[in-house]
């Protein structure tokens, strides 16, 4: 028998789902960025994304509703290292990456 709230808990998701997400994710911002980003250091971006994530799983998963809670988090966490990586003005990579996430 189910209790109650049950129905509402999601799993966690799976590495190939958290692999896609970020890959999305960083192609709509690098998109919006209006800026070409060479495809070995997209790949770097996600996959240190991925790896940020993995890595705050459990935090990530509880606030899964709360885009703007997880665009902040990204920004604090990622967006530094990425605009380094990919040679792109921080504030413009934090801008398209939440014009993008819906943060």
């Amino acid at each position: 028998m189910k209790m109650g709230n049950e129905k509402h808990t999601a799993p966690l998701p799976t590495l190939r789902g958290i692999r896609r997400a970020c890959a999305n994710e960083l192609y709509r911002a690098a998109k919006r960025l209006k800026t070409y980003i060479p495809a070995d250091k997209m790949k770097q971006a996600e996959e240190v994304y991925v790896r940020r994530v993995v890595g705050n799983l459990i935090w990530i998963h509880e606030h899964r509703s709360d885009r703007k809670k997880l665009a902040d988090w990204w920004e604090t966490e990622l967006s530094g290292e990425i605009a380094t990586l990919w040679d792109v003005d921080p504030a413009r990579l934090v801008s398209a990456f939440r014009d993008a996430f819906g943060g």
